[in-house]
């Protein structure tokens, strides 16, 4: 499933398969989901779970679900990442303008 979000003027394109792999529900009794995201507009925006725009992900689809779906999940995700000391001084600096 692909589907897109816009987080914080972002736009990200987030692909979900909610049972990556068989054997690994066979052996541990739940799927294992795969989410891959994407920002797309502006293209590889700096994301606060990723510098390059790009992130691949696994975790349990009960999680995913829990949360809403992919979508809610992912951006769950993001408004928690962007609390992040890191991400704060990130967005200062560009937010800051630079004459040199």
């Amino acid at each position: 499933m692909d589907d897109t979000l816009t987080w914080n003027g972002i736009t990200l394109l987030v692909t979900y398969a909610p049972d990556a792999s068989d054997a690994y529900r066979k052996i541990y009794g739940y799927a294992l989901a795969h989410l891959e995201i994407r920002s797309v507009s502006p293209d590889r925006a700096p994301l606060p779970i990723t510098a390059t725009g790009y992130y691949s992900h696994f975790t349990r689809a009960d999680n995913v679900e829990a949360s809403g779906g992919p979508l809610a999940y992912v951006r769950a995700w993001l408004d928690n990442a962007a609390n992040s000391p890191e991400w704060q001084v990130q967005q200062a600096k560009a937010a800051q303008l630079s004459l040199f």
